[in-house]
Order: C-alpha cells, then structure tokens, then sequence
C-alpha cells in the first residue's frame, strides 16, 4: 500500500508544473517530436526536451527513435491509479485558455503531416511507374501476386495508382483502390477506364478509416503504404475490420532504415519497419499465422530492403 501511495505522490508532483502538465495533455493525444511540441507549444527545444526527461524518468512517457528524430507518447500501459491520477489533472484545467490553445496547434500541426503526405503524392500522379519509389521492385511485387487466390474480392489500401490492383483486376472478383489524394484517384480511375477493367474501382479515403463496410473483402493489402500512416497500427485494425473471417492481409513494407532523406523525398512518415514492429501490429490486430519475411534487397544505395508480412483474419 505504501508504495501505490509513493507512486501517486510522486505523479502528483510531476504534474504540479504546468508544462509537464500541458506536456501530457498533448502526448495522450498524439505520438509527436520534439520539434511539434515546441511548434505546439511555442517553447524552445531545451525547455521542452528537459521536461520530457523528467517525465521519461517518471515513467509517465516513451520516446521513440525514428533516424535522427525522437517522438514521445503516454506510456502504453501504466498502472490504473496513475493513469486515472493523469486523467483527473489533464481534465481538471481542460477548460483553461493555454489548453485549448494547445489544442488548436495540435489540430494544426497534424493537418500539416496530412498536406505534406497529400501534396507529395498529388505531385507524382502520373509518374509512380517512372520515378524511383523505395520498395516497388517487381521482385517483391511479384511474390505479392503470388499470394493471391482468385476470384476474389480485393482492397489495396493506400493503392495509389493502383499499379498492382491493375493487375489484379484482371482475375479476381472486384478490387477497390483506396487513396487519400484525389489526383491518385483520379488518374486511377482513368486508368481503370482505358484499359477496360470494369470491376476495378477507386475510393477517395484514409487507410486509417477505410470507406468499406465491415467483413466485406477476401484479400486486404498495405503496399508500402504503412511507412505513409500517421497511425500505423490504425491502418492494420482496419483491414482486419473489412476482412471477411478466413480473408489474409498482406503487408509489403520497408525493412527499418536511416535514409532519412526519405521524409522529404518521399513524405515517408516512418523510416521503415522492425520485422518484430510489422509482427506486432498483425498480432494486436488479432491476426492468426502472421508471418513475416524479407523477400528483396536493392543493390544501390541506400540499399531499401522489402519485407512481406501475412496474417489470416480468424
């Protein structure tokens, strides 16, 4: 008992100072960098950086690596009488100015993530099977063909063009092609139309919140489309909620890499993925048989290697 009371005390006084307060009110909403927070916040990076520390030492928040950026949430997990202690502070001054001001660069700061990610792809609609694009080689394209069954009802989630959907379309049942730009989907769909795939559709739509009703497919895919999400594990739940039960995902992702040129290059949100971090994200999803391979490796620099993760949805 003595000890839940030292833990609560200690809670308590780390959420005494009000930016470490104003800190954990932001970081319970939203995995963000240093470099948001004092966007957020409109405080310098050692201010900022200093308090996270502290409340890193508490236990109270993770920080994540992602090449040469740090990103920082809630602790997953904590204890039920901290969190509840975390709740009861951040909702107590939850009507004060500085919070809602907060809120709002908050909303502000990941409409900006959503614009860089949009742009960039409305920019190389029309050239995707021209330019470079980390991870689209045919060797690892091909081995995700070679996992399908036809007929059968398709989502290629963060499609794009639809490169791969094209060839799809042309054994299984229906495919739809989800993308959150609309110039993707337009010269999708003209796509579609030229080449006479009538059962080849596109939706305008986020891979976190997908336009397709619950249990509704057979075959779910991720083409290098999880590097882009803002939530990763988001996009995994939701393929999971359209599959039908015995309908397989399956994930071609970048291996985890430091080419961080990536994020301006290619409005890569993430620096590619852990073959325990893609496992993780299947399994927390409940999926079943999730297995996860490296199927290529590029021989130029910066060397991108593919993995190819499968899942059944039970």
């Amino acid at each position: 008992m003595g000890s839940r009371v030292n833990t609560s005390w200690d809670t308590l006084k780390i959420l005494s100072d009000p930016t470490r307060l104003r800190l954990i009110a932001l970081v319970m909403r939203e995995e963000l960098s240093v470099a948001e927070l004092q966007e957020i916040l409109g405080m310098g990076q050692s201010r900022i950086s200093s308090q996270l520390a502290l409340l890193r030492q508490a236990s109270l928040v993770v920080d994540r690596r992602d090449g040469k950026k740090a990103f920082y949430s809630l602790r997953p997990e904590l204890p039920a009488v901290q969190l509840a202690l975390i709740r009861a502070a951040v909702d107590s001054v939850a009507g004060m100015d500085a919070l809602g001001e907060d809120a709002r660069h908050l909303d502000r700061v990941l409409a900006k993530r959503r614009r860089v990610s949009e742009q960039y792809f409305n920019l190389i609609a029309g050239r995707l099977g021209r330019n470079h694009c980390p991870g689209r080689s045919w060797e690892a394209i091909g081995r995700l063909a070679l996992s399908l069954v036809p007929p059968v009802v398709v989502a290629d989630l963060g499609a794009g063009e639809g490169l791969i959907s094209q060839l799809l379309a042309r054994h299984a049942k229906q495919v739809w092609c989800i993308d959150n730009s609309p110039r993707m989907v337009e010269v999708g769909t003209e796509l579609a139309r030229k080449n006479d795939l009538h059962n080849l559709s596109y939706k305008l739509g986020d891979i976190e919140a997908v336009p397709l009703e619950d249990g509704s497919v057979d075959l779910a895919i991720l083409s290098q489309a999880l590097h882009h999400a803002q939530h990763p594990q988001r996009a995994v739940d939701e393929a999971h909620r359209i599959l039908r039960p015995g309908g397989q995902l399956v994930v071609l992702e970048l291996a985890e890499h430091d080419f961080e040129k990536a994020r301006e290059l290619y409005a890569d949100l993430w620096l590619g993925f852990r073959e325990s971090a893609l496992e993780g994200f299947l399994k927390k999803a409940k999926f079943v048989k999730v297995e996860v391979t490296p199927v290529s490796k590029e021989t130029v620099e910066p060397y991108f290697e593919t993995l190819l993760a499968t899942g059944i949805r039970a």
